[in-house]
């Protein structure tokens, strides 16, 4: 289309909006010259008469009033589109992919008020993918009571999808509203692989075996852990002919299919990297399980994880920022100076869940004490503190009133304490450790130290009670003062006797703590972790959801 039509199209869409707010009905002089007068004129008439969630009047403005999908080749255009959103983890049907030719077909036979139905339902189905696409197409706060972040913005222009409409490439409008991160580009790349292995066949399972395996064995399982894995797309363990799955007594491009070799191992360790497991060469228990996940459960993870990318995708191309990848069990901070630092941390337990939560670091306190948050004092220290009535004082646990006056513990009727606080002072034995990482938020949740160390190492990390542990937390700490512009020295602060000081960053800097069962790592390569808060089945069954 040449600037002069698009001129033309431009002006007739001003005759339309200026004959909207006047009279529908005496359109059929302003579209005259037009070559379907009585269309456009049932077009606007509709668009007079119904309001629209979705933007479809400024879709027909930026078209100047003219129908857009009255060609065979105009929808099957869309319809092809359409069918392509099964790699952004989308239901074509949910926007009609499955009905729109005979619709169109139909609407051709049955006048101009029946095609300019079909126009606007067909701009509808786009606009309402390109709201999925770039927003989700369920809403965050359906799934988690505490979301705080508002839902994304439309992002893309309409003049761009028009044209993108006008030269049938329906494509090039999807892209415009898909979240631009690579974390995005990396899961729809991960679906289509993993929709393609679905269509491989299938592989036996590995037997359940109290006995692990593991370099150096021999036997039939051997075999069938190379089916799995090769199921899984390694295609170093493929046989010789080229076939996906090499069954016993079919030559292999191995010396010995039933020996567990150096190759084998490696191929165990690369599967072990991508499941959240210790990556040992050794197939133990969990790694047997993640072997036997149906190829269609990955696929359904793969969705949720789209969806709640295209929920937050903008919000991670904020610098500097900090994020918590709760379910991988990493905080990563994203540098000014575009360094990457990275930490193991401990999150909550599946019964103290660490919630979703989007804020900015304020400040730090170094050598804290701990006020015991009621859920802890009522679940974990009264029952103790029942049974052991020195445990106060082993723990060094003050005993506070509501106004923060020292109380005798002794006076305290321990099975119906009141309204008391209990509060643990500074020191080795307190579990936020020298120095925690505040942001607000409405859940009383933050980053700290702990003494507890060895937690680190386990590889299931759903440990705490709800704030997360972050090791090297000094490091951080100070990291956070030096981007922010403090001129504090973390390690004299904490060899400072005081106790509860609080150092506010001169600079704000973005926190987001976020829940992933798949995510791409550092090298691109999609991981899968545990549903440890049980989060995906519910936003699966809610994104199958017919609209």
């Amino acid at each position: 289309m040449n600037e002069k039509q698009r001129l033309r199209r431009w002006a007739m869409g001003a005759a339309l909006c200026l004959t909207l707010t006047q009279a529908p009905y005496a359109l059929t002089t302003a579209y005259a010259a037009s070559g379907n007068a009585p269309l456009q004129q049932a077009l606007a008439q509709q668009l007079a008469e119904t309001n629209h969630r979705l933007p479809v009047d400024a879709f027909y403005q930026q078209k100047g009033g003219e129908p857009a999908w009255q060609t065979n080749a105009a929808v099957e255009a869309l319809v092809d589109a359409l069918n392509g959103l099964e790699s952004d983890g989308l239901t074509p049907s949910d926007y009609a992919a499955h009905t729109l030719l005979e619709d169109f077909r139909f609407s051709q036979q049955a006048g101009a008020a029946a095609q300019a139905r079909f126009d606007l339902k067909a701009t509808q189905a786009l606009l309402l993918v390109l709201e999925h696409l770039g927003r989700g197409k369920v809403d965050p706060r359906d799934m988690a009571t505490n979301w705080s972040l508002p839902r994304p913005e439309n992002r893309y222009s309409m003049l761009r999808v028009v044209h993108a409409v006008e030269d049938g490439d329906l494509e090039r409008a999807f892209v415009l509203a898909r979240p631009e991160t690579p974390a995005y580009a990396q899961l729809r790349e991960a679906l289509s692989h993993y929709r393609y292995l679905e269509t491989q066949g299938s592989a036996p399972y590995l037997p359940g075996s109290e006995a692990s395996l593991r370099l150096g064995d021999t036997g039939r399982d051997i075999n069938v852990l190379r089916q799995r894995l090769a199921l899984w797309g390694d295609t170093s363990l493929l046989a010789a002919d080229g076939s996906a799955y090499p069954m016993i007594g079919v030559q292999s491009s191995v010396r010995d299919p039933l020996y567990f070799d150096t190759e084998l191992e490696s191929a165990v360790k690369r599967f072990q990297r991508r499941h959240q497991l210790q990556d040992d060469g050794v197939v133990g228990e969990r790694t047997r399980l993640a072997l036997n996940t149906p190829v269609a459960s990955r696929i359904d993870q793969l969705r949720v994880n789209l969806e709640r990318a295209r929920w937050i995708g903008p919000n991670l191309t904020t610098e500097p920022q900090v994020w918590v990848d709760i379910a991988g069990y990493r905080l990563h901070y994203l540098r000014p100076n575009g360094e990457h630092w990275n930490a193991r941390v401990v999150v909550g337990t599946p019964r103290r869940e660490t919630p979703i939560i989007h804020s900015s670091i304020s400040h730090l306190t170094v050598n804290p004490s701990w006020t015991i948050p009621p859920t802890i004092m009522r679940e974990d220290v009264l029952p103790r503190l029942r049974q052991d009535p020195s445990y106060l004082a082993q723990q060094n646990i003050q005993v506070l009133s509501p106004t923060g006056e020292r109380l005798d513990a002794a006076t305290i009727d321990w099975q119906r304490p009141g309204n008391v606080m209990l509060r643990q002072v500074a020191g080795r034995s307190n579990p936020l450790g020298r120095v925690v990482v505040r942001f607000p938020n409405n859940d009383m949740i933050y980053l700290h130290d702990t003494p507890a160390r060895g937690l680190f190492q386990r590889e299931q990390r759903a440990l705490s009670s709800g704030c997360v542990r972050v090791e090297g937390v000094v490091e951080f700490a100070q990291m956070l003062l030096q981007d922010s512009g403090s001129r504090h020295q973390l390690s004299s602060l904490m060899n400072s006797s005081a106790s509860d000081r609080n150092v506010n960053l001169p600079q704000r800097i973005p926190v987001a703590l976020h829940y992933l069962t798949a995510w791409p790592n550092a090298q691109g390569d999609v991981e899968f972790r545990d549903d440890i808060y049980r989060r995906d089945t519910p936003l699966l069954n809610a994104l199958s959801k017919t609209i």
